[in-house]
């Protein structure tokens, strides 16, 4: 299958909040992060926009992929496919996160916009060459992979050793912890967000049925650790208490 073609979005598109680079409201988080003057100048004429609407198919696994990108803004899912056809969520893609790998011209997961995704796209080819123009360019995309092998170990514990509660909880927690990195600064205290994914899909991705889910959001409500405004809403009561209930401290670098 393909994927139907995306929105293609022009630099001076309001999507981007700006066209510059320095503007780029993931300028400091993303991989290019360390990049200054120069480099960043040869970035910012490398790169393209594509836009996804909420539910719209960005990769296939397995299908050719000639763009490496960093999530501007939106939320996406990664999800591995099984031999009978059954879908399994490995992952999310957050604001600052890098899809696609150097050196590999195939997806290795099915990518699909879970919001409304803007990409910051550079081609492939340019792009791994780049890398050995600009060592540090390579450095922070290992610092970032080696985040998110932390993040997949922290996953593993959550996924089988935390009760349901604890799962919910830890869930919540990374998504406030990458809230507030967007806005350079550290989570605390009452936290207003609003979630990602659908019941549905957290359960997907939780391991745990819809009707589970609800429950333990329940529970949270009814015991003052967060508060439910409509359907994604959540507002966090004290965040400090929702680490307590996430069984974890709160500065183990999770990402998603």
């Amino acid at each position: 299958m393909r994927a139907p073609v995306p929105t293609q979005v022009q630099p001076s598109s309001p999507l981007q909040g700006g066209a510059r680079c320095g503007d780029c409201p993931i300028r400091y988080r993303a991989v290019c992060a360390q990049c200054e003057g120069d480099e960043l100048a040869l970035l910012e004429r490398m790169k393209f926009y594509r836009s996804f609407e909420a539910g719209q198919p960005i990769v296939w696994e397995g299908d050719r992929m000639d763009f490496v990108a960093s999530v501007v803004s939106g939320v996406a899912t990664l999800t591995r496919t099984l031999e009978d056809g059954r879908a399994q969520m490995v992952g999310l893609l957050l604001p600052s996160d890098f899809l696609g790998r150097p050196g590999r011209d195939t997806a290795a997961y099915n990518a699909t916009a879970a919001t409304g995704v803007v990409l910051c796209c550079f081609r492939r080819g340019p792009f791994d060459q780049l890398m050995q123009r600009i060592p540090h360019l390579a450095h922070r995309l290992l610092e970032m992979t080696l985040d998110e092998l932390d993040a997949a170990r922290e996953w593993m514990l959550l996924l089988g050793r935390k009760t349901a509660r604890e799962k919910i909880a830890s869930f919540i927690a990374i998504i406030a912890r990458r809230q507030a990195a967007s806005q350079k600064r550290r989570p605390a205290g009452r936290i207003v967000l609003e979630l990602p994914l659908t019941r549905e899909a957290m359960a997907a991705y939780l391991g745990l049925t819809i009707e589970t889910v609800s429950r333990q959001m329940t529970a949270l409500r009814r015991d003052g650790i967060i508060e439910i405004v409509g359907k994604r809403g959540v507002t966090l009561t004290d965040y400090a208490r929702l680490i307590a209930e996430s069984g974890g401290t709160g500065d183990d670098g999770a990402t998603a």
